[in-house]
């Protein structure tokens, strides 16, 4: 039992503190011009939550722009509507991600200081853009969002191990704070300068990655750019995969093992002693109850518990997800083995995976995607 209790305490190492964006109060509001930039296809749901907190909160100077990629619903209409800038996307060239081609064609037209890329299914909360902005200036630095989950149907409570160990991947939370420096950037909201973007070459050095937020970053590092990585709760959030079970085992599934292999040693070390600790808890704890043996039922109960405890702590403060999820974690963490060894066939095996209407090739270095009505998902 002691080495399951051992690993139990590798949770509070690799995700204990979890930095939030805040606001500076020195600084003033008025701040170099922003440029905004959200890839959107198929958005038509999403966008108008996004576009609305950030009219709310973006400077008169400041500038939205939608990239339109190719989308088969109403995204541009309702990008114009909401006062945005709209660039209708090229035709993907080969070796290109769609995001990654969306986001530099945006960037390209952009003439802010600052460029914030955002995910068009995020939402700016409260005074979320002038955290944003305060971070990154105070920081020096580039840095990158993870949004607070919002959870609203059962379903998605599925997401818990997902969001837990994406969290923990990165690097940046565990208990040595900024002495581990993370592996890379989340993809869903990024900040920095421009000059920085063009100077790098933007996403043109990631076009065939299907994770640009870890290749971007992780590229950056080694030139010796510094990067940072902030929790959203309080600055900006999102709900993942709205649409159903399907969408959230597709979404989950086209890039979790290719983002695992770039996890550094130590930390996914700490994970997976973390996760077999979890199953052989629970595993030993039904085999006490079997044989009725109180005494071994209660310690490995107690230490159940204690897991559940530890697990609510993490999702507290990574999304609104519900008590029960973590006293019922063994169905979380199930789904989370499966779906892992599915995205590992998908992306190693099978080497290709479809997602908003493309098929997405990941043998060799340069990939190609091209649309495929057949596997069209909607993630409106």
């Amino acid at each position: 039992m002691f080495i399951h209790f051992f690993f139990w305490l590798m949770g509070f190492f690799f995700l204990f503190h979890i930095p939030l964006c805040r606001s500076k109060d020195n600084y003033n509001k008025n701040y170099p011009k922003i440029s905004v930039i959200i890839p959107a296809r198929n958005e038509e749901n999403a966008l108008p939550n996004l576009l609305a907190s950030l009219n709310k909160r973006a400077q008169a100077e400041d500038e939205i722009i939608v990239v339109d990629d190719s989308s088969e619903d109403n995204t541009r209409q309702i990008a114009l509507e909401n006062g945005a800038t709209v660039v209708d996307s090229e035709p993907l060239p080969k070796g290109w991600m769609g995001k990654n081609w969306a986001c530099y064609q945006g960037a390209n037209q952009a003439t802010g200081d600052i460029f914030i890329f955002l995910d068009a299914d995020t939402i700016i909360e409260g005074n979320g853009l002038k955290k944003m902005v305060d971070s990154f200036i105070y920081s020096e630095a580039i840095i990158s969002i993870q949004p607070y989950h919002r959870v609203r149907r059962l379903y998605e409570e599925l997401s818990a191990f997902f969001n837990i160990i994406l969290m923990a991947a990165v690097g940046s939370f565990t208990i040595l704070g900024n002495k581990i420096k993370p592996i890379g950037l989340f993809g869903p909201a990024m900040v920095l300068k421009r000059e920085k973007y063009i100077t790098s070459g933007g996403h043109s050095k990631v076009r065939g990655e299907i994770l640009e937020d870890l290749a971007f970053g992780a590229k950056e590092k080694k030139k010796g750019t510094r990067i940072f990585c902030y929790g959203g709760k309080g600055t900006i959030s999102f709900r993942m995969y709205p649409n159903g079970l399907k969408e959230l085992i597709t979404g989950w599934s086209k890039g979790f093992a290719e983002g695992a292999k770039s996890t550094s040693i130590p930390v996914l070390l700490m994970i997976i002693a973390w996760i077999t600790g979890a199953i052989g808890t629970v595993r030993n704890l039904i085999q006490a109850g079997v044989i009725s043996d109180i005494s071994l039922t209660t310690l490995w109960g107690l230490l159940y518990i204690a897991y559940a405890i530890q697990i609510y702590w993490m999702l507290y403060r990574i999304g609104n997800f519900k008590p029960y999820t973590a006293l019922l974690f063994p169905i979380p963490l199930l789904f989370f083995i499966i779906i892992f060894a599915y995205s590992f066939i998908i992306i190693f095996i099978r080497k290709n995976v479809s997602w908003k209407g493309r098929t997405i090739r990941v043998a060799g270095k340069e990939s190609n995607a091209h649309t495929s009505s057949d596997n069209y998902n909607h993630s409106n």
